[in-house]
Formats: C-alpha cells, sequence, structure tokens
C-alpha cells in the first residue's frame, strides 16, 4: 500500500494486489468510466508473512443517488413563498389569491408586505 497526501487535504492510496466485491442497483458489471456511488468498506487486512500472502479484501455496495429538491422552500407563509435556487438566491413567489367581495386591495398588500418582511428578515443576514 503506498500513501501519498494530496494537495487539496485528501489522502490518495493505492491498494495493491486487493479484491473487490461489488453489489450494484442497476449494473450487472462496473462499466468503464461510470461513476458510482456507494460505500465501499474494507472487509479483511492485508497478511503478509513470509510464505503466505493474503490479499485485503473490500466490498462495495451501490447506494440509491440522492434526491434534492431542485429548488427547496425556505419559507411557506399564507401569502408568500420563498425558493432558493442553487446559486444561492431567492426567489419570493406570490401564492393564488381569493379574490371576493370580502377581498382588499390595501389589505392584502399590507398583509404580503409584512409576511415578506418577516420572512425575508429570518432569512437574510444583516
Amino acid at each position: 500500500m503506498s500513501t501519498k497526501n494530496n494537495y487539496q487535504g485528501w489522502n490518495r492510496t493505492t491498494e495493491m494486489g486487493c479484491d473487490v466485491k461489488t453489489i450494484l442497483r442497476n449494473d450487472r458489471h462496473m462499466k468503464t468510466g461510470k461513476a458510482y456511488q456507494g460505500v465501499l468498506t474494507r472487509d479483511s487486512d492485508a497478511d503478509i508473512d513470509e510464505f503466505l500472502c493474503i490479499d485485503a479484501h473490500f466490498t462495495f455496495v451501490e447506494t440509491a443517488p440522492q434526491i434534492t429538491k431542485r429548488n427547496p422552500r425556505v419559507f411557506d407563509g399564507e401569502f408568500v413563498t420563498i425558493t432558493r435556487h442553487d446559486d444561492g438566491t431567492l426567489r419570493p413567489n406570490l401564492k393564488p389569491m381569493k379574490v371576493d367581495r370580502l377581498f382588499g386591495v390595501d389589505d392584502y398588500s399590507i398583509r404580503v408586505m409584512f409576511e415578506l418582511r418577516r420572512a425575508l428578515k429570518g432569512l437574510v443576514e444583516k
């Protein structure tokens, strides 16, 4: 086993003469150049003796891909929802409004303003 520290803080290691058992979700065999997400476990240590050399054994289990919501809601109020985009920007969205005989433009606007102000105060740093 040779180990070389990478300048980015990662440890690069090459395991010589090892066996890797793979448990994959879709592919029967690992495909060249395809990246697989999963867990690699070292099952046994290499035991080097004068006459006997047992190679290290690893098992790789492919995990289900993590599904993240594309633009998750960070605020969900009565009138407004706010989503966060991949680049970190916030997007306020107005919910559908019910316009009936009791609807008042000024009352609605003021309530939206207070809710939006409350949401942004909790999300945006000073």
